[in-house]
């Protein structure tokens, strides 16, 4: 009975090791997205700035462009840098409090695998193909 109550934990522990870990790399690729976007608004910030205020800018909007003040496009491009930042932060955040959980999960495993080393042996003895 032992046996199959450990059996159903490591099973319950594996699928919250596996929730966690997709949780984990979700929001390492938003991160990675928002970096990416943060870095196109420095970039065309950077390219904007050097610009005289009376300079013809255009604005994109999907297969056209649309003429803008420069002052309007470097407003936008700054909130969008404040908004990658911000969000940046709040992933990192989340990436740590989900990295704490994946390594609770980690630690009950190996707690799990000690009490029972006949479970241990049978999931080492196990082949994936």
């Amino acid at each position: 009975m032992a046996d199959e109550a450990n059996r159903a934990a490591f099973l319950e522990i594996q699928g919250r090791m596996i929730e966690h870990t997709a949780k984990l790399k979700q929001v390492q690729t938003q991160m990675r997205n928002k970096e990416g976007e943060k870095k196109r608004a420095f970039l065309t910030l950077e390219e904007l700035r050097p610009l005289s205020d009376d300079s013809n800018t255009y604005k994109s909007i999907g297969t056209s462009f649309v003429l803008e003040p420069k002052s309007v496009l470097v407003k936008e491009q700054e909130q969008k840098l404040k908004d990658s930042e911000t969000a940046i932060a709040s992933l990192q955040t989340s990436k740590e409090y989900i990295e704490k959980q994946v390594a609770e999960v980690e630690s009950n495993l190996r707690e799990l695998l000690n009490q029972d080393p006949a479970l241990a042996r049978q999931i080492m003895s196990m082949t994936v193909m």
